[in-house]
This record gives structure tokens, sequence and C-alpha cells, in this order.
């Protein structure tokens, strides 16, 4: 038996061995496999060997230079990105839309103040909307981020609105929030918005929301509340059955069971000041994906130096703009969402005497998901229909409409920012919504068969069909009994919390200085302006470096032998991360599973 055999047996043993011990197969978005990492040094053994030592000379320097140009040209990129960081701070982080926009009204002035305000978006070529579109506004989520995401590009849902010829508006919104501001006052906010729209637009139907992940439930919200200013309503990406999930399927969810609960977002708002810094959503989306966070994503921009330079510098500017909640706006949504997941139980109170009931939803209500999203898989978008409609006949007798569009690969930022996916996907929805109103009462699957070959941007590109489904189509098995068991732990915890540990640490954080201080120490922030020139100005001399690389510019092939090395090193990396992110979330379900179920 050579060497590599006696590998792959003992992997099969260990893979054996494993699964019967934990009872459990390990999950992955793209399965690791070691043994193919090992055949690719076998392939490489094997180009190696038939290397002249004249070609591996001529490979060596060709890639030494190209190397070394590359270093130069990523350092000037990571200060061009810090700088960039601090020009955005300093400019009060406006929304980064692709468009120009007028402010039609800002809800900081309303009666109950917001950090709202509602854009009217133009068109770049000067059109005017066509007769009888109805008018769309597009929501983006406050998730840790800034707005502009749904209006990121040419090539997004705002542009998609405008390409089919739509009035479209932008509910955009400042960094931080106006003092003592709640979810209430903003779907107050919202509600406005959209009686303006109407106003404005007294001869087309009511308007067509689009909501993006957190706004997405915000707007089902609304529409359930106040169905009377509500046209049809597109959630993206969004989380409405929080507990919802399978093994191996979003771990995230049983995180605030492992870390006791709402009793640490109160922790983190008391060390802010009464402020929910946006930095630690990021930073945990960023830790679904370690092998993209901390390699993937660098050395993609790495490696294509030449070509990615820009469309990184524009995704980073509105990554690393990290905006705020106040504490009431946070801990509501982790009570109620989070950890309480009472939004599909019909006891969702977002105010004094002011109770949310799905059921009261009225027109078509669309889900785009993905089973390549790792913040919201589709069982967390679907699942909470068979919560609020038991079967198919209570949704047809409720009067109803239900439609769901399933993306195979694309992740949960891919969503909102993916060109493709707003050409393709979002196109076909916005085009194809009048037909989801003449739909009888049910639950459907949106189904994309291909394009029409029209030349008229005004006529239907996309051929689609819509299948009907039944409830159990969208229904997951939820151990319901060990998170009321998380939820319960989590009212204890902050009760002990809010009783011993606040005191304590408002006595240390006294002053708003104090806390931001502490916002510009975050790592995600840190690990970003520490490039800039700025705060380091040693890095400004990859400027002038960079300049005379790019005049000077000499690529490796990509035949090249250390080329290939690099390459195929890059992948074990990933591959490794990968693995450490499969036994980590496999070992958040074990736990989780140890404490709680019975």
């Amino acid at each position: 038996m050579n060497h590599y055999d006696l590998f792959k047996s003992w992997h099969q043993l260990m893979t054996q061995t494993t699964d019967m011990a934990c009872n459990k197969k390990i999950k992955s978005e793209a399965p690791v496999e070691p043994l193919g990492a090992l055949a690719s040094w076998v392939d490489l053994g094997t180009r190696l060997s038939h290397l002249t030592w004249a070609r591996f000379s001529e490979d060596a320097w060709e890639y030494s230079i190209d190397f070394w140009q590359r270093c130069v040209l990523f350092m000037d990129t990571m200060r061009q990105r810090g700088n960039n960081m601090l020009e955005h701070y300093q400019q009060g982080m406006p929304p980064l839309l692709d468009y120009e926009y007028e402010v039609v009204l800002d809800a900081r002035r309303f009666p109950r103040p917001v950090n709202y305000s509602l854009l009217f978006i133009r068109h770049p070529e000067g059109k005017e909307p066509e007769p009888g579109k109805r008018p769309i506004l597009v929501i983006d989520p406050r998730a840790g981020h800034g707005p502009g995401i749904g209006g990121f590009k040419k090539d997004s849902e705002v542009g998609m609105g405008l390409t089919e010829g739509h009035p479209v508006y932008f509910a955009s919104f400042t960094p931080e929030p106006l003092p003592d501001q709640t979810m209430e006052d903003v779907e107050q906010a919202e509600i406005r918005f959209l009686e303006e729209i109407k106003k404005r637009h007294p001869d087309r139907d009511f308007p067509l929301i689009y909501g993006n992940c957190q706004a997405g439930w915000a707007v089902a919200m609304l529409g359930a509340d106040h169905p009377d200013v509500t046209g049809p309503i597109v959630i993206n990406g969004a989380p409405m059955s929080y507990w919802a999930g399978g093994d191996g399927i979003n771990p995230m969810r049983l995180t605030g069971g492992l870390t006791g609960g709402a009793w640490a977002t109160s922790f983190m708002c008391d060390l802010g000041g009464g402020l929910f810094d946006g930095a630690y959503l990021v930073e945990n989306f960023e830790r679904l994906n370690p092998a993209n966070t901390l390699w993937k994503k660098d050395y993609n921009l790495f490696s294509n130096i030449d070509t990615e330079q820009k469309r990184y510098l524009e995704f980073e500017r509105w990554w690393s703009g990290f905006y705020l909640l106040n504490e009431e706006e946070i801990l509501w949504i982790v009570r109620n969402l989070f950890i309480g997941n009472k939004l599909e139980k019909g006891v969702l109170d977002i105010g004094h005497n002011h109770r949310i009931d799905m059921k009261n939803l009225k027109d078509p209500l669309v889900i785009f998901a993905s089973s390549g999203d790792n913040i919201t898989p589709p069982q967390q978008a679907l699942h909470w229909i068979s919560e609020v409609y038991p079967t198919t006949d209570d949704l047809v007798k409720a009067g109803q409409r239900i439609i769901y569009l399933l993306h195979s690969h694309i992740g949960h930022l891919g969503i909102f920012v993916s060109a493709a996916v707003a050409r393709r996907e979002h196109r076909a929805i916005i085009e194809h919504i009048e037909k989801m109103q003449k739909l009888k009462p049910g639950l459907y699957e949106m189904i994309i068969e291909g394009e029409t070959g029209e030349h008229d941007h005004l006529k239907e590109q996309f051929h689609v069909r819509f299948e009907k489904r039944e409830i159990k189509d969208v229904t997951c098995l939820l151990p319901k009994s060990a998170f009321d068991k998380m939820d319960r732990l989590s009212v204890a915890n902050e009760n002990l919390y809010l009783a011993f540990g606040r005191p304590l640490v408002k006595s240390l954080i006294r002053h708003p200085q104090q806390a931001a201080a502490l916002r510009w120490l975050h790592p995600a922030r840190v690990s970003r302006y520490i490039w800039s020139d700025q705060v380091s100005p040693w890095m400004k001399i990859f400027e002038s470096w960079a300049l005379w690389v790019r005049d000077n510019r000499s690529q490796a092939q990509e035949s090249n032998t250390f080329s290939y090395i690099e390459r195929r090193t890059s992948e074990n990396i990933a591959t490794f991360l990968d693995a450490c992110r499969d036994i980590r979330d496999t070992g958040t379900e074990v736990i989780f599973e140890a404490i709680y179920r019975e």
C-alpha cells in the first residue's frame, strides 16, 4: 500500500468514527475535501518533476517581480481603504446611492422624530416615469451598515425599478438614531412616507415596497399593521422565523443560547453610552464565514489587483461605515425576534397596546431567499407561513397570496448587491408584480424559466410561471421547547445583569467621549483606519510606489509554476478555515442541545 492509499484509508476510518461518535455530519457550504487538497500537491509534484532548471529560474524571476508589485498595489489599496473610511465618516456617512436624489420628507422634523428621510430618485437620463406604473419604495436595513445597498449601482433594485419605468423612492437614515426613538416611531414615519408617495401620485396604485434584510421583516410588520397604505411587499433575505433551521443550517440562531441571551446586548449598549454599535452586527456576520473574512476576500483582491481594486474600494466604503441603534431599538429586536421569535406567534407588541398580527396582511407578499444565504436560509424566510397559516386552506380562506422565489447559491449580500441577481430575479419580480396581484389566494413558487428576448425594455424580459405549493412545502421541524428554555434563561440573565452588572458598567462609562473612544477602538474599525496615511504616515510611501508599479507592471503568466503554487496554497488555506468553521458550528449545535434539549 502506497502513502496515498494509506492516508485515504486512515481518513475514511476517522470519518466513520467521528460520525458514529457525534451521530451527525459536519456541514459545509462547499464540501471540505482534504484528499482533493492532497491530490493538488501530488499534481504539483508531477509538474515540478517535468520542470527544467531554465524554466524554473525563469518562472521564479517572473513571479518574484509580479509578487512584489502586487504587494505594493495591495498595500496602496489598504491605504486608500483607510482614507476612504475616514473621509466617509467626516462627510457624515451619506447614503451611498449611485443616483442623484432629492429629499422629500425629513422624519427628524416629525412629531415623533426618527433618523429617517424619504428620497425621490432621479432618473439618470432625466426620463419621466411611464404612465400607470405604481411607485416603488426601497428600504435598506439598519443592521450595522448605512443605506444605499439597494441602489449601490446601476444594476440594482433601484436601477431595475427605473428601467421598468416606475417612480422610485428610497428610505434613507442617518448614522445615529434620535434620542428615545422606537421601532413604533420608525413604523409611523414609514407610514407617513407611503402616504406622501400616494399623495404625489394619486392616479397610481399603492406603492410596491421593497424591504432588504432587517427592513424586510419591518415592512412585513407594517403591511400587517396598516394594510390600507401598502401595496405588494417584497422582502429579500429577511428572517421571519428566527428559530427555524436544522442540523448544520444557520448556527447563528443558537448563539443567543450559548451567550446567555439579551444581557450581552444590554452590556454592549451600556459600553456605548446607551447606543449600540453596528460594528458588533457586522462582526457577527463576518464570523459566519472566517475563510472569506480572514483570507478569500483579501486574497481575491491581491490575486486580481489590476482589475479588482475599484470594485473592492467601492464596496469597502459601504462595508466599513458602521451605523448605530439606540438601546430600546436593538433590545426590542433581540428580545422579541432573535430570541423570543414572537413575529410568527402573533404576540408581537411594537408599542403600548399595539400588537402586530401577520394574518392582517392583505396584498401579495413576495419572499426572495437563497440556499446559499447563511444569514437567512430559506427555512428562516419561509417557515413562519406554516405557523400563521397551519394549512393551505387557512391561507386560501384568509384571501392571502404569498409567492416565494428561491436562488440556489447566492449569498446573503449577493441578494441585494449582485448585478446578475438584480438583472434577473429583481427585474422579474418587478415586471410581474401586477400578475401576482391577480393570482388566486394561495401559496406559490415563482419560477423564472428564461429570457423572452424582447428588446423593448418596457416589455417583459423573462418568462415566469407561478407553481402552486402546499404549506407543508415550507414547514420545518423546530425544537420549540429548547428555544423556549433559551428565552426564559435570557430573561433571567438580563434581570441579573440589570440589577448587578449595569450599575458597575455605568459607573465606569460616564461620558459620551468614553463611549465614542471605545467605538473607535473596535477591531472592525481599527483594522481599517490603521492603514490610512492619516493615521500611519509611513503608508504614504506606497502611493508613489504604486504609481511607478502601474507604469512598469509585469504580470506573471497563469502557467507560471509559482503562481500555481500560490493558488493551490490559497485553496488549502480556505479549505482549512472552512473545516475550522464546520467544527465550530457543529460544536455549537452539540453544546446547545446538551444544555437546552430534554
